[in-house]
């Protein structure tokens, strides 16, 4: 026989636990703190110092940092604090104070912070070829160019800044303008006339713009 008794048929309680709900703002997490130091070289302090209200300011106002200037050590602390509300603020900020030790104008070196598809690129020119003495200097003075006209061209076609600091040369700019930056300088440092690379340039922006379009 079937049993019938009315208490066998409720429905089985939940053990799953039963939360009030959450207040608005109630669910951010406290970031612990985390603290950075960038060297400095020594060709770049005197630009540090003279520059050091407009590295200051972004990364107190716009990130919400604690900076300090460690003068035994040539670096540069950054750290996070309550006012920091991003979790990735001082990767950012780490990047924007090494792009301007590496050579970075500061007004291009902010763009950093402000945008989020920008990166940076660095290799030495005998990554690519072995090269010494005049031949070296010579692959130099064509990524150069008269008066820098080469190297303004290839910034202002692939939309990139480029630093030329001896034989390293670094690259800022979002990762399909750094590709075209450094196939252009792959190719005067094998040896190509500025000539041919403009061309090729040409090509590209042409491209660029149809895609823009």
């Amino acid at each position: 026989m079937i049993d019938t008794d009315p208490t066998s048929l409720a429905p089985e309680t939940s053990a799953a636990p039963t939360f009030a709900p959450v207040a608005p703002g109630a669910d951010k997490t406290t970031l612990k703190s985390e603290t950075r130091r960038i060297s400095i070289p020594p060709h770049r302090m005197t630009p540090l110092k003279k520059d050091w209200l407009h590295i200051f300011g972004p990364l107190t106002e716009i990130l919400g940092l604690q900076v300090r200037m460690n003068v035994q050590r040539r670096s540069v602390e950054i750290r996070t604090s309550k006012a920091t509300k991003d979790i990735g603020a001082i990767q950012k900020g780490a990047d924007f104070v090494k792009a301007y030790a590496l050579g970075f104008d500061v007004n291009d070196s902010i763009a950093l912070l402000r945008l989020d598809d920008l990166y940076l690129d660095s290799f030495e020119i005998k990554d690519v070829k072995t090269l010494h003495g005049d031949h070296l200097s010579r692959a130099i003075g064509r990524i150069a160019g008269q008066d820098g006209k080469t190297k303004f061209t290839i910034e202002n076609t692939s939309r990139t800044r480029i630093v030329l600091a001896d034989t390293k040369i670094h690259i800022m700019g979002s990762f399909q303008n750094i590709k075209i930056a450094r196939d252009a300088l792959v190719s005067l440092i094998l040896g190509s006339p500025p000539g041919k690379v403009y061309a090729g340039l040409r090509t590209v922006s042409s491209r660029m713009k149809q895609r823009a379009l």
